[in-house]
């Protein structure tokens, strides 16, 4: 398991814990993480689980593929270093401490 914190546009903090093997947005919404809408699913079809990497971690993470990179570009307050969709991002042990913050609105 890896321990994930998802802070809230208002400072609320929501760790769980997720498996290996699951999303960000599957741990998020898994445990009823506000803000992380997942409309798609985890397709990537959408930008509803749009997230912020922590400064510390985003070299941690592989980088955006082409498709991520798209559909970014329909989330609403892109920081072009930070963003990320929750649904590319597969937890790994080596996640174990992780911290993203949850935009205030997705849509």
């Amino acid at each position: 398991m890896a321990r994930i914190t998802y802070r809230s546009s208002f400072g609320e903090a929501i760790v769980v814990d997720v498996a290996p093997g699951l999303t960000l947005m599957e741990g998020g919404r898994n445990n009823g993480v506000a803000g992380i809408l997942a409309d798609c699913g985890g397709a990537c079809a959408c930008s509803t689980c749009h997230v912020y990497v922590d400064e510390a971690w985003i070299g941690h993470l592989p980088p955006k593929g082409e498709l991520e990179a798209s559909m970014l570009e329909f989330a609403l307050d892109v920081d072009e270093r930070r963003s990320r969709l929750s649904c590319r991002i597969e937890v790994t042990s080596e996640l174990d401490g992780l911290l993203v913050d949850v935009p205030e609105r997705q849509v």
